[in-house]
């Protein structure tokens, strides 16, 4: 019996939704749909028209034109009016060109000086192996086989150190009795 019900009231929300289709829509999502759709059909504008009838007829010849066209006009205005090309500098940019410049030659002077170091253990005296494994130790807390990590030298133990904590750390290990180089 519930499925007797189910299948009439399908039947009737079918022919419902037939009825409400044929009286027109009336959301106002629709509205707004077919007013944008009549309004991007609309033709532009008309462009401000010249009572010259030779202007007229050269604009629209030149409209007709593909793009190489078009550019093979160009060039040949340019050379039959004796247009030269020269390029348009921005408001600021003639000012500016000479710092520029300048700016140019003093940084070709110098060159850019290393901000950022990678410390490297070269080598090591044999009687300082055990203070050497303690300060790598200390550095590198999560690292494990230090002994192994010490005697496969070169290794690098710290990456990306600025200059300051770079120098204090080649300090310590030098003072140490290593050999320590910054890269």
């Amino acid at each position: 019996m519930a499925s007797r019900c189910s299948g009439i009231l399908r039947t009737l929300s079918r022919s419902s939704s037939v009825v409400r289709s044929s009286r027109g829509p009336t959301s106002s999502r629709w509205l707004a749909t077919t007013t944008e759709a009549t309004s991007s059909t609309l033709p532009p504008p008309p462009a401000k028209i010249s009572n010259d009838p030779t202007i007229t007829r050269i604009v629209d010849d030149i409209s007709g034109l593909t793009l190489l066209q078009a550019s093979d006009l160009v060039t040949l205005l340019k050379s039959r009016l004796n247009i030269q090309e020269i390029a348009m500098p921005a408001a600021s940019a003639p000012a500016a060109v000479p710092a520029a410049s300048a700016q140019e030659d003093a940084v070709e002077e110098k060159p850019k000086e290393k901000t950022i170091f990678n410390v490297k253990l070269e080598s090591f005296d044999a009687g300082a192996k055990p203070k050497i494994i303690r300060e790598v130790k200390a550095l590198v807390p999560n690292l494990t086989l230090i002994d192994k990590f010490v005697e496969s030298l070169p290794k690098i133990l710290k990456e990306n150190l600025p200059k300051e904590d770079a120098d204090k750390l080649k300090k310590t290990f030098e003072a140490l009795g290593a050999v320590v180089n910054l890269e």
